[in-house]
C-alpha cells in the first residue's frame, strides 16, 4: 500500500506517518524551495531539520534524492527559513493575524476617521504623471 502523499516506490504505512506535519516548505539557501513532512516542530535546541517525503513544489522528486521515503536531515546553516501552515503548528491561531485584527468600531474608537484615510490629490497626480 502506498503511503498517502508520497512519490517513491510503494511502501508499507509506518506507525509514524499519522503524526507528521505535512507540506512544510523548506527554503534552502540558493536553491528552489522544497516540500517535506516534519516529524515534530523545530525547537531552538535543534541543529538540523529532520523530515521525510521531500519533493519539489510541483510534487516531483528532486534530482539529488534517490528514495523519497527516506529520512532527511538538513543542517540549519543551509536553511533560510521554513514555512509551516498555521493549522499544523500547535498553539497558533488558524488564520495569520487573527489575534491582531481590529474591527472598524475599534478603529473609529481609537480616533481614526474617514478623513485620515483619504489620499492626497497632489500625490495621485504625481503617480498618474509617472
Amino acid at each position: 500500500m502506498r503511503r498517502p502523499g508520497t512519490i517513491g516506490p510503494e511502501t508499507a504505512i509506518g506507525r509514524d506517518d499519522g503524526s507528521v506535519i505535512r507540506n512544510v516548505v523548506i527554503h534552502i539557501t540558493n536553491e528552489q524551495p522544497l516540500l517535506a513532512d516534519l516529524y515534530e516542530m523545530p525547537t531552538p535546541a535543534d541543529v538540523s531539520l529532520v523530515c521525510t517525503n521531500v519533493r519539489m513544489l510541483d510534487g516531483k522528486k528532486p534530482i539529488f534524492i534517490d528514495y523519497a521515503d527516506s529520512v532527511f536531515a538538513f543542517p540549519y546553516v543551509t536553511i533560510r527559513f521554513i514555512e509551516i501552515l498555521a493549522a499544523a503548528a500547535t498553539g497558533l491561531p488558524e488564520t495569520p493575524g487573527a489575534d491582531q485584527a481590529i474591527s472598524t468600531d475599534e478603529a473609529s474608537a481609537a480616533g481614526e476617521t474617514e478623513e485620515d484615510l483619504e489620499l492626497d490629490e497632489d500625490f495621485l497626480r504625481r503617480i498618474r504623471d509617472v
